[in-house]
Order: structure tokens, then C-alpha cells, then sequence
């Protein structure tokens, strides 16, 4: 519906539209485990019942299930936000869009919250082979868990998220978690209550974010623009509209750091593909004869002044200790987002997924 939208208003005529290629497994086990990848590749709804203990072991069930392409789907997002990467690691754009990308529950090892490959973990891995800095921002009603998890304990990737907090999934994102070791002070959490209206999520949002740029001085950045925090969503439980979820992009859109935005979460269909539609024109000469529109609704905003006040005076003393990282080696402008290597696994690799056969199988005829 979002794709229907975007060309139906014309705005593919002002941005350059790609189809990316799929991701493949190297791409994927660049973060996640083999033995999980190699899961997904195999699981299907024939074998399905001979899998219980792969299923547990993966998180593999009610809100991730098994469905007939599941791993196509999985190489497909991950594909787009890895082509979408190279875009702006080559120079090639300032802004690029995967709104099928964003699915950040997903862990090395296990699939949760409707994820099952963490495409935004995986993008920002090939982003920092070009930039010391990587700033990752997430507005989706639920916690950026899972891209949170992955740097944790690193200073080149800030996290910063604004959710739900309190007795809802992941359960996680509290205001005391800042990260450990070298990230510690570059996890940011900022955490909301039921009801929260554009005027109060600005009154939030802008300052964390001016602060968060002014100190870690990123290069690019990563937001991930989940709809469910828009009022009515089926899930979410915030009272948003169309223009102050816009409103969230449009203020980091104007500090001219190179951006890769995603999507994310959303479970009411025709609010989310207004939305991203409308975050889609980022310029204003694009459409001011839309007629999008996702109204809020009465619901009580229960996130106080006082509350808002206090979030954002800890990130402020937090974000006090955040120091710029050491340069780091960076290699050059990579010519694809594929590795062109030869050794044997690699062809094994390719193999494989050219003719659909698990790797772990091969590995097992290989040793043999």
C-alpha cells in the first residue's frame, strides 16, 4: 500500500527507485549465528512438527511464525537496506529508504517480536566500515531491543529510543540502561507512557536529539520510523498523527547528516502506508494537496511535564560523559555490498543457496 501511494502521488519522479538484489547468506551471518541462519533457510510448514526443539531454541512460534517463504522475505528486507547502505556509502544519495526494512527485535540468535533477521544491525555494520560514527534512532511505540543489544557495548553506535516502557513487550528500555563497558553513556532510553500526543513527543524528541548530535557528532544515521506509535494503531498505545511522526524525521532531516530510514513496526494497514508515504515527499514542493491524513483521537496523555523533564535532564547528564571516539581505519568506497570473495566456503555458500540446500547439509557432506 505505501508503494501504491508513493506512485500513485508521483513522488517516484523525484527520487531515484532501485530493486535491490536479495541478501545472501554471508550477508546474513555477518551478524547472525549460522546455526540460526541455517534454521531459517531449512524450517518450512512441512517439517515444521520435526523441528520442536529448533523452534524453542530459536523463538521460532506465536509472534514470529513460520510462513511459506519465510527466508526469501528474510533475504528480501535485509537486501534492501543492504543496497540502500551502499547508496550512501558510495556518495551515491544523502537519504535513503527501505520502508520494508526496520525489524529490530531480531536477535544473533533468535527471531522475536514478528522479526527474524535484524536488517538494521546488519546495515549499520556495513556503515561503519565507512564512518567512525554511526547514530541510530528508533520511534517505534515498542524498544529497539535487538539493535540495542548488538552495540551495547560499543562507543561507534549510539541508540537512542523513544517507546513504551513499562508492562509491554520487549519489557526492556529502561531510562537507568545506558549502556556497559566502552558504550557505556551511548545507549540512549527514553521511556514514554500510554497516550502521548505530538506536542508532548516533540517537546521530548527535539531536545534529546539536538543534544544526542551535538555531542556524538555522527556521520550518518540510522531511523528506523515504526508506525505503530501513530494513534489507533492496533498494537501501540500512543495518540500520534501523521504530521508529528513526520515531524521526527523532518527535525533529523535538518541537520544534513546522511540518513538511511526505515520502517518498522505498524499493525493498522492504511495508517501505515499513509504515514510513510507521507514521510516519503521530505520535501515540501512534492505534494501540498495531500489528502493523508491519520487523526488522533481523546485518549489522556498520562506522560506529565514533570516526567518529560526529568528524561531529559538524566540524558542531558548522561550525554555529558560522551566523548568523540578515536579515529578509526576505515578501507575505501566499496564497489558492492556483496563481498566478492573465492575461498571454498564462500562457493560452498553460493552453492547452496543457489540450489536451495541447507549449508549446514553441505557442511556435513564436506566433512564427511
Amino acid at each position: 500500500m505505501t508503494h501504491a501511494l508513493i506512485t500513485n502521488y508521483g513522488l517516484f519522479r523525484h527520487m531515484d527507485v532501485f530493486k535491490p538484489e536479495h541478501a545472501s547468506y554471508k550477508n546474513l551471518v555477518n551478524y547472525h549465528s549460522r546455526d540460526y541462519i541455517n534454521f531459517l533457510q531449512s524450517v518450512c510448514k512441512d517439517n515444521v512438527k520435526e523441528m520442536d526443539l529448533d523452534l524453542l531454541k530459536f523463538n521460532v512460534g506465536e509472534d514470529c511464525p513460520i510462513f511459506h517463504g519465510l527466508f526469501d522475505y528474510c533475504k528480501i528486507t535485509t537486501g534492501g537496506s543492504l543496497a540502500a547502505t551502499l547508496k550512501l556509502n558510495n556518495g551515491d544519495a544523502d537519504i535513503s529508504i527501505n520502508w520494508a526494512g526496520g525489524l529490530h527485535h531480531a536477535k544473533k540468535s533468535e527471531a522475536s517480536g514478528f522479526c527474524y533477521v535484524n536488517d538494521i544491525v546488519l546495515a549499520i555494520l556495513e556503515l561503519l566500515k565507512y564512518n567512525e560514527r554511526v547514530l541510530y534512532i528508533d520511534i517505534d511505540v515498542h524498544h529497539g531491543d535487538g539493535v540495542e543489544e548488538a552495540f551495547y557495548t560499543t562507543d561507534r553506535v549510539m541508540t537512542v529510543s523513544f517507546h513504551k516502557y513499562g508492562d509491554y513487550f520487549p519489557g526492556t528500555g529502561s531510562l537507568c540502561d545506558t549502556g556497559l563497558l566502552k558504550g557505556k553513556n551511548y545507549a540512549v532510553n527514553v521511556p514514554l507512557k500510554d497516550g502521548i500526543t505530538d506536542r508532548n513527543y516533540q517537546s521530548i524528541f527535539n531536545p534529546v536529539i539536538n543534544k544526542v548530535i551535538e555531542m556524538y557528532k555522527p556521520s550518518v544515521i540510522v531511523m528506523q520510523c515504526g508506525a505503530d506509535s501513530l494513534s489507533g494503531d492496533r498494537l501501540g498505545c500512543f495518540n500520534l498523527s501523521h504530521l508529528g511522526h513526520a515531524a521526527c524525521l523532518k527535525h533529523v532531516k535538518s541537520f544534513n547528516i546522511p540518513m538511511l530510514v526505515l520502517g518498522g513496526g505498524g499493525y493498522t494497514i492504511k495508517n501505515v502506508s499513509k504515514a510513510w508515504a507521507y514521510e516519503t515527499k521530505f520535501h515540501s514542493h512534492y505534494g501540498p494537496d495531500y489528502k493523508i491524513n491519520v487523526p488522533t483521537n481523546q485518549m489522556k496523555d498520562y506522560n506529565t511535564k514533570k516526567d518529560i523533564d526529568t528524561i531529559i535532564e538524566t540524558i542531558h547528564e548522561n550525554l555529558r560523559h560522551v566523548t568523540s571516539v578515536p579515529s578509526v581505519q576505515l578501507i575505501e568506497t566499496p564497489s558492492a555490498w556483496v563481498d566478492e570473495e573465492s575461498d571454498d566456503e564462500m562457493l560452498w555458500m553460493d552453492y547452496a543457496e543457489r540450489n536451495n540446500i541447507p549449508y549446514d547439509e553441505i557442511q556435513h557432506d564436506l566433512n564427511e
